[in-house]
């Protein structure tokens, strides 16, 4: 055969030279990996990775007279022979399959003569002898080099950092495998063409741009004389801190002290200092994501255009590659194939800037074996990577999640930052981490006198009430309506609409039920009366909001009066930094923590480790009384966190502990599946907002016409909310309509779907479904 090829033939009828793919996946590999000490291996995984595409099987399914073919064990099997290149191996077995087992049974399986007699995916390898292979690869003028054991991830030990490694490297083969083949399929008669690289990050242009606007902000700020003052030493001080090398970093200030933009900043500045290419921002919340992006793009995007500022979150998650019958782009079993070339179109690379992105999104992609979640790891090397409401992370996953980012910070020259109101005492984990990561968790922090902070930003009185004395829904709306402006937090989205419905119909609500374009038509709705109420137009009108904890964090509103469940210290504190948040009244805001009266047998709370927090909240109460709980004082909030961590004993919990013990096996699949923020599986629905009915009609006729695209997401945002996976037997099915990839539209599978029936949703509570309300996330 003259010519071995890598792909079929694209739009302009060319076939993809397999010579050509594996050298311009090498040099991207190169280009991702610079500055690591195994960029040579990296590069042979590049010029491995389909070394069994040289297979004459491989080349009759091109030409369709075949179909299930292995072709990524040869590479994999020639890395570890020939190279002793463990981590390559690894990266080049799974770059279509996912990371698989570091051990050596996993490894011995992946000789062609074994898989030839037993393949456990059911397929046929493309050659069984490795020397055939070879010997067409050199006589493609690719050579590989011998490695240099003192520059390779060479080790079957399994641990946190060693599986990162690999998956550093695995998501820089990924991600150029991915972009050399959209290439290809997006070449014309010229050759292949690429998509267009991001954007640089031009740290010291844009620390230009935010300072400008910060000071604009100043000068028509409303916020009192002392908000300013914190807020200007809060920027000082991450604008001295930010002189610093990378590594470890903690912002502990009070809501309103103005830690979205002094963050950004601090990571502006500190990449320029330290020469880094981009900063991650990740936030818990896609509220609060969509109202940051629109920050960030407001103040850089007339600079430096749309694609400076990238946001990355849930909803564009596109399923598993690992089941069943999904491999390859080209070589996969069945009729999914479409789907998946597809799903690798849409996969995320993280090429630009500025990211924001969620907490699931990054963390579940530090320990997954996916070749899309695990993409644009690579990117996160030479970054500051800032965590906003650290707090959120769950105790059992703080262990095992700390190890990584500190490796990750310790090995890849990048800056790891957590920042929040309410900083959570992990150092008290540092013995436990540092079983798993030698650096342990000893982050430096940027605010010079945190106490002093907090003591002239409070603004607030909290009068605790009984928690062993609850009060009924009826009976709180009636305190509630003694006050014309009043926000009321709770922890379940059926017992928001259940006080909603004890209130008048003038009331608001707000909770992820509902889309994203009505949240921030309710908010903008509230804050101008709000604003009105400040001005001194006592007519103002009446804004009785109740509330999930969707609006608690990062959401800039300011009640005078602010009502809240009992809950995690830190959700309550939250909660609070709704209320006076710019010290524009004339005396304290009032906080007002109660019980609710739950009913026998009913779920007060939304998870085992949420009511684990709210009870120690409780128990702080019973025993040391309100007059002692200060939610104004960082020691009393790190007294809260060490009463946490001893009773629940994260670093001993069931999860950490089985996550442990797949590390130390080396179990890629189950470290992914373990390692999970949020456990059941979830959906993107796109949902019949009425007042934009013509957008929700247009993108259902798009998604018709076209299916799932790239734009056809990142459209759908402002009108898509996520409900957990219903059951196979769920009525909610009826009015489910799948978004079709690749020509697929399958009822119970896929990712975005189109909600059909206009009805179920409610103007002031969003989609509703009859019966269904528990299964919506809340």
């Amino acid at each position: 055969m003259d010519h071995y090829f890598a792909h079929s033939k694209n739009k302009a009828n060319k076939k993809h030279r397999l010579a050509d793919h594996l050298e311009s996946v090498g040099k991207l590999v190169r280009c991702f990996t610079e500055g690591v000490p195994w960029i040579d291996e990296a590069i042979l995984a590049g010029q491995l990775h389909d070394l069994g595409k040289y297979g004459d099987l491989f080349q009759l399914r091109l030409q369709g007279k075949a179909q299930g073919v292995d072709h990524w064990s040869a590479g994999a099997w020639t890395a570890i022979k020939d190279h002793r290149a463990i981590a390559a191996a690894m990266a080049i077995d799974g770059h279509h399959i996912g990371l698989q087992y570091l051990n050596k049974e996993n490894l011995k399986a992946l000789d062609p003569k074994k898989l030839s007699l037993n393949h456990p995916l059911q397929l046929r390898v493309s050659e069984n002898d490795i020397s055939v292979l070879k010997s067409r690869l050199e006589s493609d003028g690719i050579v590989t080099q011998s490695q240099d054991d003192a520059k390779r991830i060479y080790s079957l030990d399994s641990g946190i950092g060693r599986m990162l490694d690999i998956r550093m490297l695995f998501s820089a083969l990924v991600d150029a495998d991915f972009l050399d083949t959209e290439a290809h399929f997006n070449g014309d008669e010229k050759g292949k063409c690429y998509r267009e690289s991001g954007p640089a990050l031009k740290a010291k242009q844009a620390l230009e741009i935010v300072l400008a606007h910060i000071e604009d902000v100043r000068q028509e700020t409303k916020a009192s004389a002392n908000v300013f003052e914190v807020r200007n030493s809060l920027l000082t001080d991450c604008l001295t801190s930010a002189k610093a090398r990378t590594g470890l970093f903690t912002i502990t200030a009070p809501t309103g002290s103005g830690k979205t933009l002094a963050m950004l900043a601090f990571a502006l500045k500190h990449a320029l200092e330290n020469n880094l290419r981009r900063v991650v921002m990740v936030i818990p919340y896609l509220s609060i994501i969509e109202q940051t992006a629109a920050i960030y793009r407001s103040i850089l995007a007339p600079k430096f255009g749309e694609n400076y500022v990238l946001e990355h979150h849930s909803l564009a998650r596109l399923g598993a590659e690992t089941d069943k019958n999904v491999y390859d782009n080209e070589g996969e079993i069945g009729e999914k194939s479409n789907a998946e070339r597809q799903r690798r179109l849409l996969s995320e690379n993280w090429d630009a800037p500025i990211i924001l992105t969620t907490s699931v999104q990054m963390l579940e992609s530090l320990f997954s074996n996916r070749p899309s979640a695990c993409r644009k790891l690579h990117r996160l090397a030479q970054s500051v990577i800032l965590f906003d409401e650290v707090q959120t992370l769950p105790a059992g996953l703080a262990v095992p999640t700390l190890a990584a980012l500190s490796h990750l910070a310790g090995n890849y020259n990048s800056t790891v930052v957590f920042a929040t109101a309410t900083q959570p005492a992990f150092e008290h984990l540092n013995n436990a981490i540092k079983m798993h990561c030698e650096g342990g968790w000893r982050p430096s922090e940027i605010v010079s006198e945190p106490a002093s902070i907090f003591k002239r930003l409070s603004r607030v009185k909290v009068e605790w009430g009984d928690p062993d004395n609850g009060i009924g829904w009826a009976e709180l709306a009636k305190k509630i309506n003694q006050n014309r402006h009043v926000l009321c937090v709770v922890n379940l989205k059926r017992h928001a609409q259940r006080l909603w419905e004890c209130l008048d119909e003038k009331a608001f609500h707000l909770s992820t039920n509902m889309c994203p374009a009505h949240r921030i038509e309710v908010l903008n709705t509230v804050k101008e009366s709000l604003n009105s109420l400040y001005a001194g137009k006592e007519a103002s009108q009446p804004v009785r909001l109740v509330a999930t904890q969707c609006v608690e964090a990062g959401v800039d509103v300011d009640f005078p009066v602010v009502y809240r469940v009992y809950a995690p210290l830190d959700s309550i504190i939250q909660a609070a930094g709704r209320c006076n948040r710019e010290g524009r009244q004339n005396r304290v805001g009032q906080v007002h923590v109660f019980q609710p009266l739950i009913e026998h047998n009913e779920r007060e709370f939304p998870d085992h480790g949420y009511n684990q927090a709210a009870q120690i909240t409780k128990m702080l109460f019973r025993r040391d009384g309100g007059g002692n709980m200060c939610i104004d004082d960082p020691d009393f909030i790190k007294k809260y966190y060490r009463t946490l961590y001893d009773i629940s004993k994260p670093d001993m919990s069931k999860p950490t502990k089985e996550l442990i013990d797949f590390v130390k096996a080396g179990s890629f699949p189950d470290v992914a599946r373990q390692y999970r923020l949020i456990k059941q599986d979830a959906i993107n629905v796109l949902v019949p907002y009425a007042p934009m009915m013509k957008e929700f009609e247009r993108l259902c006729n798009e998604a018709d016409k076209i299916g799932l695209t790239t734009a056809w997401i990142r459209n759908a945002r402002l009108l898509a909310i996520s409900l957990y996976r219903p059951k196979p037997d769920d009525m909610v099915w009826d009015s489910l309509i799948p978004v079709k990839t690749g020509e697929r539209k399958i009822r119970g599978e896929g990712d975005w779907f189109i909600y059909a029936v206009k009805e179920h949703y409610h103007p002031q509570l969003g989609l509703v479904p009859s019966g269904t309300l528990n299964v919506w996330i809340g």
